[in-house]
């Protein structure tokens, strides 16, 4: 039996991750990653952009499906990941990251993901497809 059988998994398996963005989301994060892009740190700048106002950093709702993946049966490793950004991501605007295996290498134990971000008005933020090895948990 391989470990895709052994943990359960099967296509159109889905998990999921949601989290209402604040702005103390995005301070935290400009702090930790050092990115003071001012298009995420002042609405005022924000405004005479193309977005009209302060945005998030992508990679936020990029670790909201990186926290859906990790939901997966044993222990996942994040392989790769490809994404659009399709629509800004406000503060006040709740996200919803989807994890879907789309498709499976049994004889390796990798699965392939549909990744979606929807926003709280079922908008597509984000789109992309991940891989994820799944290893069985250490006793």
């Amino acid at each position: 039996m391989d470990i895709l059988q052994k943990l359960g998994v099967e296509i159109g398996m889905k998990r999921s991750q949601t989290r209402t963005i604040a702005a103390a989301d995005i301070d935290t994060f400009a702090d930790l990653s050092g990115d003071h892009n001012p298009v995420h740190m002042d609405e005022e700048y924000g405004k005479k952009t193309i977005f009209g106002g302060r945005i998030a950093h992508g990679v936020i709702s990029l670790g909201l499906l990186s926290a859906a993946m990790a939901q997966l049966p044993g222990l996942p490793i994040f392989m790769s990941q490809s994404v659009r950004f399709l629509k800004p991501v406000r503060i006040g605007d709740t996200i919803t990251a989807s994890a879907e295996v789309i498709d499976m290498r049994p004889d390796k134990g990798i699965v392939t993901l549909k990744n979606t971000c929807t926003n709280q008005k079922g908008e597509v933020v984000i789109e992309g497809e991940a891989k994820c090895r799944l290893f069985e948990r250490p006793a």
